[in-house]
């Protein structure tokens, strides 16, 4: 797709005037930058960036948000993160500040920890991008993945507008890798799903979830599509399943490339080791990023792991963590 279909094909022939920016003075801190106020950005084009760290549709835009700051900056972007939390780990600088380091985040980060800028935008969603003009007008909004020619055609329009006559030919190449990588959207069959009783579905251990207590669950003799289940002594919470002994087990049977886990040590410094399969087997050349071919791994940090990753053909597979430490708290399944 070219500059002008791209637009063409988002816009019609003109971004439309959709409310002020508001200001960041609710941030509980920056990341990459000092504090960024209105004066700061009076003349600038603006792209904010709601995100999350764990937020594994956050992540697979990532790429893109590096190039452009990358390329446009030098003409008058100005692009800014805005960190707010899902999980309440998510809270905690120190693990925000090691996500910016580990994911090569260089463009300022605000933090917001009390959605105070959530609430300033009437934002509802991760990721989502507003795009905003030299005159502090919101001329654009995108939410979810997707769409980055037209997106991007909006940042070269709103810095054309700005005076910016030197934007370099055509629009950026983006070359994703690991967790980065666009899903596979054709064969992708198994949504979202948390463990927390709160926002849980398709739970289907036997007896059902004992809420906030400890208890002996165990996995049922059959899995459907998208349901899961747990095995041996676990917590189920509102907001994550807690197993309480090593050698407790999780199940998923799923439909997808990827499987990610959002999952980690419930104490920071501590680390746990996990074992997974797939049908019953090792996982072999199937196996995620942060774990090996023989499915071994460990959590070192609360953070998005990618468990699985296979390289063939796509079909209803049941994956299976064991735990072999005690100390993890598992909050959601993500699928690509």
């Amino acid at each position: 797709m070219n500059l002008s279909s791209a637009l063409h094909s988002a816009f019609g022939s003109r971004l439309r005037v959709e409310g002020q920016l508001p200001s960041f003075d609710g941030a509980n801190g920056w990341l990459n930058s000092e504090p960024l106020t209105m004066a700061d950005l009076k003349g600038k084009v603006v792209l904010v960036d709601f995100w999350t760290y764990t937020c594994i549709n956050w992540l697979r835009t990532l790429p893109y948000l590096r190039a452009w700051a990358e390329r446009y900056g030098e003409q008058g972007l100005v692009l800014i993160g805005v960190h707010t939390p899902e999980f309440g780990f998510e809270h905690d600088l120190e693990n925000v500040r090691r996500a910016v380091s580990e994911m090569r985040i260089a463009y300022p980060v605000a933090i917001d920890n009390d959605y105070a800028i959530w609430q300033a935008f009437d934002n509802h969603y991760w990721p989502a991008l507003y795009f905003v003009d030299a005159e502090g007008q919101i001329r654009h909004h995108h939410f979810g993945e997707g769409e980055y020619e037209q997106s991007e055609a909006a940042i070269r329009q709103l810095l054309a507008e700005a005076g910016a006559s030197d934007q370099g030919a055509g629009l950026v190449s983006v070359e994703a890798g690991g967790i980065e990588v666009a899903a596979d959207w054709e064969d992708l069959r198994s949504p979202e799903n948390y463990l927390g009783y709160d926002r849980s579905e398709n739970f289907s251990s036997p007896g059902g979830t004992a809420l906030n207590e400890r208890r002996a669950y165990a996995a049922p003799d059959r899995l459907g599509l998208n349901d899961w289940a747990v095995a041996g002594d676990w917590t189920i919470t509102g907001r994550a399943a807690v197993p309480d002994e090593p050698g407790a087990r999780i199940l998923y049977r799923f439909h997808a490339r990827d499987l990610h886990l959002v999952v980690g040590p419930a104490a920071k410094g501590d680390s746990v080791r996990v074992r997974v399969t797939l049908d019953g087997q090792p996982p072999g050349p199937a196996h995620g990023a942060d774990i090996d071919e023989g499915g071994n791994g460990t959590l070192t940090g609360q953070r998005l792991y990618q468990l699985i990753r296979q390289p063939g053909s796509i079909a209803d597979r049941t994956f299976e963590l064991t735990f072999l430490d005690p100390g993890a708290e598992a909050y959601a399944f993500t699928f690509g």
